[in-house]
């Protein structure tokens, strides 16, 4: 008799057990099942596993110039630019466009790849990332390279007013293309910037967002050149290089840039 009253209890126990447990949703995973991995995130100034295998190429290692040198020169600048917490910095000289530590580039020229970067600009800065910049004796790179502008876009500078529809503002294909003023974030403000070259065909990226695509050598390409101020400096400023060199521009104002990559395609 005892030994089927346990049963009764335990048969009782099992029954109440079902009925309280929540049936499972058409759907519903076990809460024990395996989870979407996330995507790496990578380190500032390193690469992710998942980046090293696509073939991506550190720029910067956060702590040394190695790679960069003086547009012009054989060295890094001796003034002006500096390694502050992880970035490359760029000190206000107080002159403006003159500067005091001059442009800076990689030492390596590249035709096809995506050149990735994160970059911050002071109140009231400008400055600027060229692509397929070409060395020389005479002129600055911005004589013969296409420039991703970078400006505090809510600051007095004077780029704020010049230009056309807001083409030397941040993001712009300076002097050429406007970018959304509605993604840059202020002073600052730590941004992302991506420039995708292939065989001619540039795109710029602010931000994750792309905002805008042209093509070098076209006629679309000449016409945008022949609106500009450039042909007034420089009667062979469409004639871009189809290989050269990735530029760091000093205009006299306090800029930082770190996370530098690339990948050639």
């Amino acid at each position: 008799m005892r030994q089927l009253f346990y049963l009764f209890i335990a048969v009782m126990f099992l029954g109440l057990a079902a009925c309280t447990s929540a049936p499972k949703k058409e759907g519903e995973a076990d809460a024990d099942a395996t989870e979407v991995p996330t995507e790496e995130v990578a380190a500032i100034n390193t690469l992710t596993e998942q980046e090293k295998n696509e073939g991506w190429v550190l720029m910067f290692d956060g702590e040394t110039t190695k790679g960069w040198r003086g547009y012009g020169l054989d060295a890094f600048p001796s003034q002006g630019w500096s390694i502050e917490d992880g970035a490359i910095k760029c000190s206000n000289s107080g002159k403006g466009e003159a500067g005091f530590g001059g442009d800076i580039i990689f030492d390596k020229q590249f035709t096809n790849f995506k050149f990735k970067v994160d970059w911050m600009i002071e109140e009231g800065g400008n400055s600027g990332i060229f692509l397929l910049g070409q060395e020389s004796d005479e002129h600055k790179i911005w004589y013969t390279a296409p420039e991703y502008q970078i400006l505090d876009n809510d600051g007095p500078h004077i780029d704020n007013e010049l230009g056309e529809n807001g083409n030397r503002r941040a993001g712009s294909l300076y002097d050429m293309i406007p970018s959304d003023t509605a993604l840059f974030k202020g002073a600052m403000e730590w941004h992302s910037a991506e420039i995708i070259s292939y065989e001619g065909t540039i795109a710029f990226k602010l931000d994750g967002v792309t905002t805008m695509e042209f093509h070098l050598w076209t006629d679309e390409w000449k016409a945008l050149v022949a609106k500009s101020k450039f042909p007034g400096i420089n009667r062979d400023f469409a004639n871009v290089a189809k290989t050269g060199y990735i530029g760091l521009q000093d205009h006299g104002h306090a800029v930082w840039f770190r996370n530098l990559k690339i990948k050639e395609l």
